[in-house]
């Protein structure tokens, strides 16, 4: 059985995820997300879905990019 790298969980179901060439181990979701999701620039939390970049910094929505001054980002692309 191998652990997890997130708990240290010893476990019959563990799965790899590849980020950046190096290889981690899991034993659910919960704990890949805590390891390696992206915080957000303006608040902290961690990105668990596309997100919104500019440049190196990454934020959770456009909200969050408007208080860090950016207003080119969108959350929501209108329609034409």
């Amino acid at each position: 059985m191998e652990r997890c790298d997130q708990c240290g969980n010893a476990y019959h179901n563990t799965f790899k995820v590849i980020l950046n060439n190096r290889s981690y181990t899991f034993d659910c979701f919960e704990c890949a997300i805590g390891k390696l999701a992206p915080v957000c620039s303006s608040c902290g939390t961690q990105i668990i879905g596309h997100g919104l970049e500019n440049g190196e910094d990454l934020y959770c929505c456009a909200g969050c990019a408007r208080n860090n001054g950016i207003t080119v980002l969108l959350d929501h692309v209108p329609q034409p």
